[in-house]
C-alpha cells in the first residue's frame, strides 16, 4: 500500500506534520498509533491540563506552550483502542535546549530551571560571564514543563534511545 496516499487520505498532507508530532505518553510506536487511533476526542476532554489537541489529519498530540504533562495517565485509561502500555516509562522524550537560549546572548533567564519539578535543569556558572543551562537528560521525564516559561522557544522535545535510564 502506497503510505503517502494513504497518510494524504488521513489529512497529512506532508511528510514531517505528523512525524513530529508529540504523541500521548503510554502510546506505542506512531505507526501503530496512527493506525489505530479513531480520532474520537476522548482523550482530548479527559486531558486535565488541557495540553492534547487535535493535530495533522486529527490524530491526537501534545502541545506544551502553556502546561506540561502531569502523567495522570488520564488519556490510556480513556483510550477504548489498544493504543497504550502502561507497564513500561510513559515515553523516551526528553527536553532539549537549544543554542538560541538567552544566556548565550549574555541575558540572565532561569525560567526553565524554575519549572522543573524533577530538578533536571541546573545553570553552571561561567567564569566572566553568565550562568548556562545544563540539562541532566537522566533525570528529565520529558513532562514539558520548562517548555512555556521559555522566553526564547529554546527548549524542545527530542526522542532519546532506548538505552537511556528508566524512569
Amino acid at each position: 500500500m502506497d503510505t503517502s496516499r494513504r497518510r494524504f487520505l488521513q489529512g497529512g498532507f506532508g511528510e514531517a506534520d505528523a512525524r513530529d508530532a508529540i504523541r500521548l505518553p503510554w502510546s506505542t510506536d506512531h505507526t501503530a498509533f496512527i493506525n489505530g487511533c479513531t480520532r474520537c476526542g476522548d482523550c482530548i476532554a479527559c486531558c486535565p491540563q488541557r495540553i492534547i489537541r487535535p493535530g495533522a489529519g486529527g490524530y491526537p498530540e501534545l502541545d506544551f506552550s502553556e502546561r506540561e504533562c502531569t502523567f495522570c495517565g488520564n488519556c490510556a485509561h480513556t483510550c477504548q483502542q489498544p493504543l497504550f502500555d502502561l507497564e513500561h516509562p510513559p515515553w523516551q522524550h526528553r527536553a532539549q535546549i537549544g543554542t538560541d537560549c538567552l544566556t548565550h546572548a549574555g541575558i540572565v533567564c532561569q525560567n526553565c530551571k524554575d519549572a522543573c519539578t524533577a530538578s533536571a535543569i541546573r545553570f553552571q556558572f561561567a567564569r566572566g560571564g553568565i550562568a548556562k543551562p545544563v540539562l541532566d537528560v537522566d533525570r528529565c521525564t520529558g513532562c514539558g514543563a520548562c517548555i512555556a516559561p521559555c522566553p526564547n522557544d529554546s527548549i524542545r522535545m527530542t526522542t532519546q534511545p532506548e538505552s537511556s535510564t528508566p524512569l
